[in-house]
């Protein structure tokens, strides 16, 4: 679906939402109050425009 390039940015903006999200959990630091599924929109969103800016990611699909 996605190049070896923008599949490992998006595990690393999963990652690091993860961790956010578990020091959140855990009471270590307490930033921004949002919702778990709005940082799910958002990188769902970053996703689909940085795959759609990828001319790996554009060649991949043609074939």
């Amino acid at each position: 679906m996605c190049c070896e390039k923008c599949n490992k940015m998006t595990g690393m903006l999963v990652l690091a939402f993860g961790i956010l999200f578990l020091l959140r959990d855990l009471n270590v630091w307490n930033f921004w109050n949002i919702q778990w599924w709005t940082v799910a929109f958002l990188v769902g969103g970053l996703i689909v425009v940085c795959t759609s800016c990828c001319p790996m990611c554009k060649t991949d699909k043609k074939k």
